[in-house]
């Protein structure tokens, strides 16, 4: 025992020290349990106290995530810094990943209470802002993640918000077999990811992939056992991102699961997914003349695959919401592109991209949210005729679908230009094979994704519907939030450098 007290020591000083740099994620701790508390001492059906302390609880923690800039900078520079004997590393692209997760997650927020079917829950929403706040965190921790338990443990805080949230106020035998379906198919990646980790250890001895020792002693091993190994952890991290081939799960997720739920699970998860990625990938870009797999090759086929399978099924759906949940797919794939330059720019667009798209997908969804509140519509053949009963909404489903599609003043527009101009820019460097094939790619399949994003502004302005719809009630609030988003990705659109 007494030998272990020098090193149990050292051990208390570090954490101590790595507190400041941990300071927005204690915030969320205190702020989930304030939630609790809250919810026990008040009657949420009167005045709703959680969702306001949420709201404002996740404002304070993402400007806790700007000050960590200044923190950095003072202490750091530019360097990152290691925090908790080297679980989790903080630098200034994790700080911007961090930053877009917590303000996309207080739109969400804000949202989750105006769509009629998820407030209709009979307790309320208090227990889901509990849950999504304790998605957030381990989103977090997803972003931070140097070690393989830090990043497991990141995972299955995000996997079982996510189950929870999914089964929240189902209808029907739909939304039950969806609930189901993604716990059963989370399970099974959470095992196989768990699976290789456990090889990974055998292999190298070590937890940390950002420890020479880690590199170093998986070179030793043959590269098809530590190929097999790191194969079997990137499923775990492709369900979150639903790459191809682990992305069977999306469509029927997304069509049975509440709106909100629907708009979470497309941007967050696959936003914390890539800076999980980006540090995953960096030791063996950097810290090692790594041998064995050849992760640019198979991160290029995977986009490739990606973006074909995506867009392409989008073609044939007429449920909206399964549509853009084909086009989330599709996305991914073009995101991946960005993510196989593996330099500062290529890093920069992503982080770019991964933000407006996050902004244009969330705002679809609840549009889709507004249609199904007023109109009580779900399918392509449901929104025919709309665009002249609710003019402002239609215009605002156009703004995000043309950003969504990559159409020039729109934000999506300029995040597609400055991943192109990346993956290009590495292409004239070594003129890769890859490069140009992801190049091509990616160009047809914007121009496939125009035909299914069409098709919505088509059913509303131009197909007329002999079909009286009467509206009992307008999405007052819902419409003035969409609104601000489409004012937003057009002015991101034209001025890129107030968030690039």
């Amino acid at each position: 025992m007494h030998h272990q007290l020098p090193s149990t020591s050292g051990y208390l000083s570090d954490i101590m020290a790595s507190l400041p740099y941990f300071r927005p994620e204690i915030y969320l701790v205190a702020l989930f349990l304030v939630i609790i508390i809250t919810d026990f001492l008040f009657d949420t059906d009167t005045w709703k106290p959680s969702r306001v302390i949420a709201i404002l609880g996740i404002l304070l923690v993402a400007y806790m995530d700007k000050s960590q800039f200044i923190l950095l900078l003072l202490n750091d520079g530019a360097k990152g810094h290691f925090i908790f004997n080297q679980m989790l590393i903080l630098t200034q692209p994790e700080v911007k990943f961090k930053l877009v997760i917590d303000l996309l997650a207080f739109i969400l927020i804000v949202y989750s209470q105006w769509d009629n079917k998820l407030a209709a829950h009979k307790k309320g929403l208090s227990d889901f802002y509990t849950i999504i706040i304790s998605s957030v965190f381990g989103l977090h921790l997803m972003v931070m993640g140097t070690s393989m338990v830090s990043i497991y443990i990141g995972i299955e805080l995000v996997s079982i918000a996510s189950y929870l949230m999914v089964a929240y106020n189902t209808e029907g035998l739909f939304g039950t077999e969806a609930g189901l379906k993604y716990v059963l198919f989370g399970a099974a990646s959470s095992a196989i990811m768990l699976f290789g980790i456990s090889l990974l250890y055998a292999f190298t001895g070590n937890l940390n992939f950002f420890s020479p020792d880690f590199i170093n002693n998986l070179n030793k091993v043959d590269p098809l056992g530590s190929s097999f190994g790191l194969l079997l952890v990137l499923v775990g991290i492709g369900f979150k991102l639903s790459f191809v081939p682990v992305h069977f799960w999306v469509p029927d997720v997304y069509e049975g699961a509440p709106t909100p739920v629907t708009a979470w699970l497309s941007t967050l998860p696959k936003i914390a997914g890539f800076a999980l990625l980006i540090n995953f990938l960096t030791p063996y870009i950097f810290f090692a003349k790594w041998k064995g797999f050849d992760f640019q090759l198979c991160f290029s086929i995977v986009a490739i695959l990606t973006m074909i399978a995506g867009n392409f099924a989008a073609i044939m759906q007429t449920n909206v919401k399964r549509m853009l949940a084909y086009s989330s797919i599709g996305h991914t794939g073009f995101a991946i592109m960005a993510l196989v330059t593996y330099n500062e720019s290529g890093i920069s667009a992503l982080i770019f991209y991964l933000a407006v798209y996050g902004i244009a997908s969330i705002g679809s969804l609840m549009l889709a949210s507004y249609f199904a509140n007023n109109a009580e519509v779900t399918t392509l053949d449901g929104y025919k005729g709309l665009g002249s009963k609710y003019p402002l909404a239609s215009i605002c489903f156009v703004i995000m679908l043309i950003s969504l599609a990559g159409l020039p003043i729109t934000a999506g527009f300029t995040g597609k230009l400055f991943v192109f101009s990346s993956v290009y820019g590495v292409y004239t460097h070594g003129h890769n094979i890859w490069m140009l094939l992801l190049l091509i790619t990616g160009a047809i399949t914007t121009v496939v994704s125009l035909f299914y994003y069409i098709k919505i502004p088509w059913s509303l302005f131009i197909k007329k519907s002999d079909v009286v719809v009467v509206s009992n009630k307008i999405s007052q609030n819902l419409l003035i939030l969409a609104s601000l988003l489409g004012f937003l990705i057009i002015l991101l659109g034209l001025f890129p450098h107030l968030l690039y």
